[in-house]
């Protein structure tokens, strides 16, 4: 199979990048290098003639055909803007990257005739807020958004089935929860793993917004790649949750990272940060029957394969 992984050079990208090379496929890593990195592509370049970088920004219609120029068979399109705050404070410019970038990105894919598009969706956000007594959400929930950057998440789910519908592609959608792991960014809107350990290992305090009672589902990188890998050969017109099913507290977080960090200092509270989701743990038995896929990385391991490979950047700086 002949693979495009937009957004190839971020943090999930550059992971699935590996894995599908690590597969036997040749793959094409799209990416503008906005947020993603060349230094995340290292292992993939090792791969030779197999993978090929494209520096492009989706936003651009001559990615079209760019897109139709490297003739992949299957389309995974992860780049994104994926800072919540930004989607709010500029709206236009979300809307420009999450919403035409994915056209020009479903265009390029019809284009090339692809027979595929995997799409990252967003389990922490299409659903707007969930009532408790509905945890964990399913994907029969109604999608009513509550940021930008959700309903452009959603608009691109319409998207992917009216495509479907002229053009014969086919496509899964995958809902992520709140991915974590090695090369993810501890700086600006990073998951809350990546911060505490940038914090922990520098020998800073980490704060705690609110009781910290408020819970996530933090779902381990190489697991969420695992469901991508799946889907490009199953789910065809679904949308399925990608997530442990597990709530973990912010507290019970952190007491797991400072212990694998060997901290013993508790963390600060502050002032609960206005909109945050109180509870967010997502159902994920659709996906598991669907891409006969499961988590199998616990919260303890997948924390210390982070410290230790925050560690070893930090060693190697």
């Amino acid at each position: 199979m002949k693979a495009l992984v937009t957004g190839g050079a971020g943090f999930i990208g550059s992971t699935l990048v590996d894995r599908l090379l690590a597969d036997g496929h040749e793959v094409v890593a799209l990416d503008n290098l906005a947020t993603g990195s060349l230094a995340n592509l290292v292992e993939a370049r090792a791969a030779g003639p197999r993978f090929e970088f494209v520096e492009a920004d989706i936003r651009d219609r001559s990615v079209v055909r760019t897109i139709a120029d490297t003739a992949p068979e299957v389309v995974f399109h992860l780049a994104a803007q994926a800072d919540v705050r930004v989607s709010v404070t500029d709206t236009y410019y979300d809307a420009m990257v999450n919403v035409v970038g994915s056209v020009n990105v479903l265009d390029g894919a019809v284009a090339a005739g692809a027979r595929k598009v995997v799409f990252a969706s967003s389990g922490g956000t299409i659903y707007g807020e969930p009532s408790p007594d509905v945890l964990p959400v399913d994907e029969d929930h109604p999608q009513h958004p509550l940021s930008p950057y959700g309903v452009a998440k959603k608009v691109v789910g319409d998207y992917l089935r009216a495509y479907e519908a002229l053009h014969g592609l086919q496509w899964t959608a995958l809902a992520l929860a709140n991915i974590y792991g090695p090369r993810q960014d501890p700086h600006g809107e990073a998951g809350v793993i990546a911060i505490f350990t940038g914090l922990l290992l520098a020998g800073r305090e980490c704060t705690i917004f609110g009781s910290g009672e408020q819970t996530r589902d933090f779902v381990y990188v190489d697991d969420v790649v695992d469901a991508f890998a799946r889907a490009a050969t199953r789910g065809e017109g679904q949308l399925l949750n990608i997530g442990t099913g597990q709530e973990t507290s912010v507290n019970r977080l952190y007491e797991v990272m400072a212990a694998a960090a060997g901290v013993s200092a508790p963390a600060r509270h502050a002032t609960a940060r206005p909109g945050e989701l109180d509870r967010n743990v997502l159902d994920n038995r659709r996906a598991r029957a669907a891409l006969d896929w499961a988590p199998a990385v616990s919260l303890e391991e997948g924390i210390g394969r982070v410290i230790t490979w925050f560690r070893a950047r930090q060693a190697a700086a």
